[in-house]
């Protein structure tokens, strides 16, 4: 689902996914009845999620979780459809669109979470999905199970829901930055880019947050990248779009199988050629995205020569040589970091992209060492040339793609 709340850039990322029919609510509201009904049958599909929920946590040696919360119940507010339009004022102001639907801005009394004047309350970001949208239903419904229970920093806030006849609504807090997808590839000349001390702490942040889900519930996001990374006023990063996320192995398995889906350039290789799922199949996406912030470079962009256009392919055997991260580090923040930094946030990356996910580290040790990297930023390179890069032998960077590739994958041997 799109997700570019908090600028005026459309979200085109528009590719279908194939979901399972698990736990789906069978009958919506109507305009006259919506909280009753809606409330019933979305409850009784949370209860589902909550029973799986429960399983995953016993499970979990009691150790304090960092930094979150999992709730033993929902507390989603139930909107009518009258609030909602109320609150956008009939719709009026487009935040970002995509194939699931559009996303507006709106307004609601912070204490009541009520329809407020324009300049009053909050700000919150309401997406309304199309109509005749499937996957949008179940991306819904996915959206409810997991953030209505789950409560983190680094995890976007989830105020809401609507279900009245055909109508689908969701109602996030308002991130004033919009997402990671559109100030690390979007180049505007009137915006400075990205400092390396800002990146760690964005990538630091959304580490931290897929650390709590795979720590919590062992919640497995698949669609780990830029555009699922959103932003709010300081630059503090939030994970969003649990459209594709699934519960994870229990009962001492290692791993999930599912019909194979997500973003080309960031799914990881085991998942993709046989459709098991593991924790650390998110650890693979994670090391894409860290190649992404040190480079400035998109993982797929086809206007890139033959040979570049996968990232990962075209750069993974470079960032094991420790003298050559001046050739892939981002030009435009040359002179920012240490190069004991840049030399050990590209053997990170190295780790997290082992084609085995047995060799991947798991997301608490990830933090640990991004932790170790940001202490290391306080030191500045002595020079700095910006002869070598990859900026200056590739195709320009203005000239890449607007939004990432979203391809369906099937498996043809495994459903969800």
């Amino acid at each position: 689902m799109g997700n570019c709340w908090g600028s005026g850039s459309s979200d085109t990322d528009a590719t279908t996914h194939v979901y399972s029919s698990t736990n789906l609510p069978t009958t919506p509201g109507t305009s006259n009845n919506c909280s009753n009904n809606m409330e019933s049958s979305v409850t009784s599909s949370i209860s589902n999620s909550r029973s799986q929920f429960s399983v995953s946590v016993s499970e979990i040696v009691e150790e304090e979780v960092p930094d979150g919360q999992i709730l033993e119940t929902s507390n989603l507010k139930v909107f009518t459809f009258a609030e909602l339009k109320a609150a956008t004022k009939n719709f009026n102001t487009l935040l970002g669109e995509g194939g699931f639907g559009k996303v507006y801005k709106g307004w609601l009394d912070e204490r009541t979470l009520t329809p407020s004047k324009v300049g009053f309350g909050m700000i919150v970001a309401i997406k309304k999905l199309k109509q005749e949208s499937v996957q949008g239903f179940e991306e819904w419904q996915s959206e409810v199970n997991f953030l209505g229970r789950l409560s983190h920093p680094n995890l976007v806030k989830l105020l809401g829901y609507c279900w009245e006849d055909k109508e689908l609504l969701l109602v996030y807090e308002f991130m004033q930055k919009g997402s990671l997808e559109n100030h690390l590839f979007r180049r505007n000349p009137s915006v400075e880019p990205l400092s390396w001390e800002t990146r760690l702490k964005i990538i630091n942040g959304a580490a931290r947050g897929l650390a709590f889900l795979h720590f919590s519930e062992k919640v497995i996001f698949r669609d780990f990248k830029a555009s699922n990374i959103l932003l709010d006023g300081h630059y503090n990063a939030k994970i969003s779009d649990f459209g594709l996320a699934k519960l994870g192995p229990s009962g001492g398995d290692s791993h999930v199988t599912t019909r194979v889906m997500g973003t080309y350039g960031y799914a990881a290789p085991e998942y993709i050629a046989t459709g098991h799922l593991y924790v650390k199949s998110d650890v693979y996406g994670f090391g894409v995205l860290l190649l992404e912030i040190m480079t400035g470079l998109r993982a797929l962009d086809t206007k890139r020569p033959d040979g570049q256009q996968n990232l990962v392919d075209w750069l993974k055997p470079t960032l094991s040589h420790k003298r050559k991260f001046k050739t892939f580090m981002d030009a435009r923040i040359e002179g920012q970091y240490s190069s004991k930094a840049a030399t050990q946030t590209a053997e990170l990356t190295l780790k997290c992209l082992e084609h085995d996910p047995k060799n991947r580290p798991s997301m608490k040790q990830v933090v640990e060492a991004l932790e170790r990297i940001e202490s290391l930023n306080k030191e500045r390179p002595k020079e700095s040339s910006k002869s070598g890069s990859i900026h200056s032998s590739t195709t320009p960077r203005h000239r890449q793609q607007s939004s990432s590739q979203r391809p369906q994958f099937h498996s043809r041997q495994h459903g969800t």
